[in-house]
C-alpha cells in the first residue's frame, strides 16, 4: 500500500477531524463525508475531497475508515439510505474505529463480511490532545491480512498499534480500558473531595499523590483540570457515560461484574443532566460533594 490510496473517512468529529487531517499531511488521498456537510467542506480547503453521501464517499475507496459517536450514528452512516456499504465494493476494507460497544461490533462484522468487505475492529485509546499529534494507541483486531496494509495508515494515526486477534478483540480491549479510565477519573474526584472536608489543601494533596506510585499520570491530568475548574472538552462527560456503560453491558454478558463502574454511573448521569454533559469528564468533581449523586439514575 502507498500514500496513493484513496481513504474514506466518515465522522468528522472532535476525534475525526484531526485524525483525517493527518491521514491528508502523511499522503494519502482522503475523502471525507460528515453529517454536517460545512465541516466536510471546510476539510476540502485542506486538500480533501468531501462527499455528499457516505455512499458517494466509500465508493472506488481502498479503505474506509469510520470515527462517530456511537453505534447507532455508524449504523445510519453505513447501513441507512446512501450509507457507506452502498458504495462499497469486495476485498476493501472498513476500519471501525468508533467506541461502539460488543454487540454493534458483532453485527458490523457480519454486515461486512456479507458483502465482501474486510472488517477491522480497531477503537483507540486517547482523546483529542493525541488525536491532533498522531499519537493515539490503536487497538486493533482482525485478519492477519490486513497487518501490513493498514500499517502506513496507523503510522499516520497513532504512535503504537496493538494487533489483538480477530475482530471484536479491540473492542473487548477498550472496554477494559474504559472501566479503568472511567475508574480512575471518579477515584481522583473522590480523594481530591474528601481532602478539601478534612480541611486539606487539595493541590497540596494532589502534589503529594503525585511523588507517589498511586497516582497515574491519567489521574495527575484530571485532578489538576478538576482543581482548575478547567472542563473544556477533551473526553465529554456524555461519551465518557456511554463508554462507561457499554463496559459494564459486556461485563454483564459474560456473567462478570464491574462494581465500581456500575457505583458511579448513576452520579455522572445525574452530573450529565445538570448541565455537564458536554463537558470534559474532569467536570464530575463539580458533583462529588452534591447530595444525592449516588441515586438511582
Amino acid at each position: 500500500m502507498t500514500t496513493h490510496t484513496t481513504i474514506a473517512f466518515l465522522g468528522l468529529g472532535r476525534m475525526g477531524r484531526p485524525m483525517a487531517l493527518n491521514l491528508l499531511r502523511a499522503g494519502f488521498d482522503v475523502r471525507v463525508w460528515n453529517r454536517t456537510h460545512s465541516r466536510a467542506s471546510e476539510f476540502a480547503t485542506a486538500g480533501g475531497t468531501a462527499a455528499a453521501t457516505p455512499a458517494d464517499a466509500t465508493r472506488g475507496a481502498d479503505i474506509v475508515i469510520t470515527m462517530l459517536a456511537d453505534g447507532q450514528a455508524v449504523s445510519d452512516t453505513m447501513t441507512g439510505p446512501e450509507g457507506g456499504l452502498y458504495g462499497a465494493a469486495r476485498e476493501q476494507i472498513w476500519v471501525q474505529m468508533s467506541t461502539v460497544g460488543v454487540h454493534w461490533t458483532r453485527r458490523f462484522a457480519r454486515d461486512a463480511t456479507a458483502l465482501g468487505v474486510t472488517y477491522v475492529d480497531a477503537p483507540v485509546c486517547g482523546s483529542d490532545g493525541p488525536a491532533r499529534g498522531g499519537a493515539l494507541i490503536i487497538l486493533a483486531s482482525g485478519p492477519d491480512g490486513a497487518m501490513d496494509e493498514l500499517a502506513p495508515v496507523f503510522a499516520a494515526l497513532g504512535r503504537q498499534t496493538a494487533w489483538l486477534g480477530e475482530a471484536g478483540a479491540g473492542t473487548a480491549a477498550k472496554m477494559v480500558a474504559n472501566s479503568l479510565l472511567a475508574n480512575q477519573a471518579e477515584a481522583t474526584a473522590e480523594a481530591l473531595a474528601f481532602a478539601t472536608s478534612l480541611n486539606l489543601d487539595p493541590a497540596a494533596v494532589l502534589d503529594l499523590l503525585g511523588q507517589t506510585p498511586l497516582a497515574s499520570p491519567y489521574a495527575m491530568q484530571k485532578g489538576r483540570a478538576m482543581l482548575a475548574g478547567d472542563f473544556r472538552p477533551a473526553f465529554a462527560l456524555k461519551h465518557a457515560i456511554k463508554d462507561a456503560g457499554l463496559a459494564v453491558d459486556a461485563a454483564r454478558e459474560r456473567g462478570a461484574r464491574l462494581a465500581l463502574t456500575e457505583a458511579l454511573l448513576p452520579g455522572w448521569r445525574h452530573a450529565a443532566s445538570d448541565g455537564h454533559a458536554d463537558d470534559d469528564i474532569a467536570a464530575v468533581y463539580d458533583a462529588t460533594a452534591e447530595p444525592g449523586r449516588h441515586r438511582a439514575a
